[in-house]
């Protein structure tokens, strides 16, 4: 799914959207149009392990997995 990371120049939040084809890209927040595309990492699920190319999915420890600190 074409899922993009964008962040607002008007409200200096970040959210995702699903954009099809030509959609022009507003803001959900305070609905600006005045919005940058992120660089967006991805991630994977396989044989019940998280992966993601960000790194450490957990803000409270460095596992790479939620599985290991119990964080959903």
């Amino acid at each position: 799914m074409p899922i993009f990371e964008y962040h607002c120049m008007e409200c200096n939040k970040d959210f995702e959207v699903l954009v099809l084809g030509d959609q022009e890209v507003s803001c959900p927040i305070c609905e600006g149009n005045k919005v940058k595309k992120l660089l967006s990492t991805f991630s994977h699920k396989s044989d019940g392990e998280f992966s993601s190319s960000q790194g450490s999915s957990c803000s409270s420890c460095s596992a790479t997995s939620c599985k290991t600190c119990g964080v959903s």
